[in-house]
């Protein structure tokens, strides 16, 4: 099979990725710590009738509000801010950023809590269907079509077993816009199913959890000593492979909070490799991504980032 790359010439500022081929933890560090700094471009007070209006933060949600679910559950999903307003998609139980120039999420934000997640009896994963999000438009959406053959999984950023309290809640994860290529093999069924079972290990030891999860686009230093993007594209629609993922996990115990950073390189991983080696600083991902994440907590709340 004919695979097509991309590549893009950079001297990056902003942090479109480190590169395939790129696993060394001190490299990862590296190149995300060397990059500049980018501010989202978001429309915080968009125009009047715009499609946009229905997503704007209302306000803080307290601890009793969650509690006791007097808040729409998008709000206590994007409770500490959205990243940007690119391309929302509202889910019952999950809310994502569409990147429609590469058919895969910005960003996928999750909220969970013990009782949230705690299973029916009923969930059966094998009725699930992955299938296309209809409401992007055919020219930018990703279809199966594009994953048949090509040799990576359609991995999912809001995991489906973080939504097993319904039928209906884990059917809604296998749409498409929540899917990226992941490597298969030693990636996405090993070391970052690894990573997603951290987090619901997470969920049990504290009140609340709020997890931001997307793809980066890494650059590469090559024999001429410049910068670039390179990733792979597979499909009629041209779906970009991430060179890496990054998972943000905020959680919360009686008011405090604890914040953990992970980059994966998109690539088999050393499963003797342990999940710390991947904690990289928060703000290296912004850089990287070019947004802002959970930039609405008070820092003097949080009381440790990445187990320091």
């Amino acid at each position: 099979m004919n695979k097509l790359f991309i590549p893009v010439l950079g001297s990056f500022g902003a942090g479109f990725g480190i590169a395939t081929l790129l696993t060394n933890k001190n490299e990862i560090k590296e190149i995300l710590s060397n990059s500049q700094s980018l501010k989202a471009a978001t429309v915080l007070n968009p125009p009047p009738g715009s499609h946009l209006v229905e997503y704007k933060q209302t306000g803080v949600v307290s601890n009793d509000d969650l509690a006791l679910g007097n808040v729409s559950r998008t709000q206590q999903i994007m409770k500490h801010g959205y990243p940007s307003l690119d391309n929302l998609r509202i889910f019952d139980n999950f809310v994502l950023s569409y990147d429609r120039r590469n058919r895969v999420a910005n960003w996928v934000f999750e909220h969970m809590s013990f009782e949230k997640m705690r299973p029916a009896e009923s969930i059966d994963r094998g009725k699930c269907e992955f299938r296309e999000d209809s409401s992007i438009h055919q020219y930018f959406r990703s279809t199966n079509q594009d994953y048949k053959g090509s040799g990576y999984d359609r991995g999912h950023l809001a995991a489906a077993a973080n939504h097993r309290s319904s039928q209906a809640l884990m059917d809604q994860t296998f749409v498409l816009s929540n899917m990226a290529p992941q490597v298969g093999k030693g990636f996405n069924r090993d070391k970052w199913n690894e990573l997603e079972m951290e987090v619901r290990k997470m969920v049990k030891e504290n009140d609340n959890v709020w997890v931001c999860t997307g793809p980066l686009y890494l650059p590469k230093k090559e024999a001429d000593n410049k910068l670039y993007v390179k990733y792979e594209v597979i499909g009629p629609q041209h779906v970009a492979v991430p060179t890496h993922f990054f998972k943000v996990v905020l959680c919360e115990k009686q008011g405090e909070y604890k914040l953990y950073s992970y980059v994966l390189p998109n690539l088999p991983c050393d499963q003797s490799t342990p999940l710390s080696s991947y904690l990289v600083p928060v703000d290296s991902i912004e850089r990287a991504a070019g947004f802002l994440i959970f930039d609405k907590v008070p820092r003097k709340l949080i009381k440790s980032i990445n187990g320091k």
